[in-house]
């Protein structure tokens, strides 16, 4: 081996070694901003909702947030309020949460609130039932953010043909 391949490997041997060393380190750390009250965002977890008093108009308390009922989706749709032993669904877009006290007030009156079904633990309602769904709704006066709709995209046979 003439003295310029031995230089020429004991060079790549050397880039090699210098490259498989420098990929097991870490990056150096960069440090992070420091962050500013205005930049701070509270991290809200279930059990910041859940245990929550209820009240409607009039400061009246109405029970406790007892459950929460997601979509298959992951978006709370409805709150579960224990009320005297019995249950009531509450649109999510109908509380106006205050975190901090573990509160939330629904503008409904007492005399509306008293017309919306109750149900128990053992006969909970369908609560996606398109007729379910709009009459909880239309007691609090909110509509939905999204409509739940599961839509099949069939391609257009037209375009397949050209």
């Amino acid at each position: 081996m003439s003295r310029a391949s031995r230089f020429a490997a004991a060079a790549l041997a050397c880039c090699v070694a210098f490259s498989v060393a420098v990929m097991g380190q870490a990056p150096p750390a960069t440090p992070l901003p420091p962050q500013t009250p205005a930049d701070a965002t509270r991290t809200l977890r279930a059990k910041d909702v859940l245990g929550s008093k209820v009240n409607i108009q009039g400061n009246l308390a109405i029970g406790t947030v007892d459950d929460i009922i997601f979509d298959d989706g992951g978006t709370i749709d409805y709150l579960v309020v224990l009320n005297d032993g019995k249950y009531v669904t509450v649109p999510w877009e109908a509380a106006k949460f205050d975190f901090g006290n573990r509160m939330a007030v629904v503008e409904i009156s007492q005399e509306r609130f008293r017309e919306i079904p109750t149900y128990t633990s053992e006969h909970y309602p369908a609560f996606y039932a398109p007729a379910y769904r709009e009459k909880v709704y239309g007691y609090y006066g909110v509509k939905p953010r999204r409509d739940i709709r599961v839509e099949k995209h069939e391609p257009d046979r037209r375009e397949e043909k050209r």
